[in-house]
């Protein structure tokens, strides 16, 4: 069987600048990468994965982890990663921690386990600190998606979430209301927190008041039961006219919850929040949202990613990079005027 070995030794070079020529990594003249690939084909040589994987120490197996396959943002933002992996030649695993800081270990060590050459994660919160602490221990690069973790320096992609809050509060305020209400994620996540600095900062420009109760933080998570809502929808007293979703899976459960009291979505209350339903709800648009480029965060991580493999073990790394994507309001049809 033909080697590397034997390709280096016909074609006059290392048997690393063949795997970069295999690989497609590392500055190698058009000329000698020519050559290479002239004495492959005389070879008739076909690549060993294994063989490949042992000489570079790279598994060319990348690994995606996020926090909820269901919620159509990331499995649109899953599709922007899988397709920069497959254009830079990896594989691709898939991992979903449910929000859930224990599954997130349990992930954690498989990805350690099976070598993983680098991980694209969007944590579960500001607890995932170990986690991504024992990826930096075994050298292992990754990038962070939608959420930033205190005291971890790396690469990052991110949504406006402070904007796209402002916007949606500036929105309902165009249209008259004046009490607004935001049931949003755990504090623990760093878009939560962004999302509830945006509403307060907003109901401020608006002159309107700040007021606790019409505020409740919850899991960003689909659920069956919805009595945390609806207890606190009990509390508000008057109600809300209006009421802001931290993302689209509490947007849809607010509405279950308005709809299960036969209060109707706009002409009761109006509803706005944030990411798309995916593809599906052009069928029947309904929900204002602040749409995130989901295809693009994954996409661009990606790519991050990819160049952090690329230079490990460089003599001087390239500072931590952040790239704050641009959100845009998209007004449909469950926001009515004031009454």
């Amino acid at each position: 069987m033909v080697t590397i070995y034997d390709i280096a030794a016909q074609a006059g070079v290392s048997a690393m600048t063949v795997s970069r020529v295999i690989n497609n990594t590392g500055k190698i003249s058009d000329k000698t990468r020519a050559k290479v690939r002239r004495v492959m084909e005389e070879l008739n040589y076909v690549p060993n994965h294994m063989a490949r994987s042992l000489v570079l120490q790279q598994s060319k197996l990348l690994f995606l982890l996020i926090t909820d396959i269901t919620n159509p943002f990331y499995t649109t933002l899953a599709r922007g990663a899988e397709d920069a992996a497959k254009k830079h030649g990896y594989r691709l695993l898939f991992g979903n921690s449910d929000e859930s800081v224990d599954k997130e270990k349990d992930y954690v060590d498989a990805i350690l386990a099976t070598r993983a050459d680098g991980v694209l994660v969007a944590p579960a919160g500001d607890l995932s600190l170990p986690h991504l602490e024992s990826l930096r221990m075994h050298n292992v690069p990754f990038v962070l998606l939608d959420r930033e973790v205190p005291g971890v320096g790396s690469d990052v992609v991110l949504g406006d979430s402070k904007e796209g809050s402002r916007k949606l509060v500036d929105h309902l305020t165009s249209r008259g209301h004046r009490r607004i209400a935001l049931i949003n994620g755990s504090p623990t996540i760093s878009s939560a927190r962004l999302r509830h600095e945006g509403y307060r900062e907003a109901l401020k420009l608006n002159d309107l008041a700040y007021d606790e109760r019409y505020v409740h933080e919850m899991a960003f998570q689909l659920r069956n039961d919805l009595s945390e809502i609806e207890s606190w929808l009990d509390g508000m007293t008057p109600p809300p006219t209006a009421i802001v979703a931290g993302n689209n899976v509490l947007a849809v459960e607010v509405i279950r919850t308005l709809h299960g009291r036969g209060l109707r979505v706009p002409d009761d209350v109006s509803v706005v929040g944030f990411d798309d339903l995916g593809p599906y709800s052009e069928i029947d648009p309904f929900l204002t949202v602040i749409a995130q480029q989901a295809y693009q965060f994954g996409y661009l991580g990606m790519q991050m990613l990819v160049e952090r493999i690329q230079e490990r073990g460089g003599e001087s790394p390239q500072p931590w990079r952040k790239i704050v994507l641009p959100a845009d309001l998209i007004v449909r049809r469950s926001v009515a005027d004031a009454k």
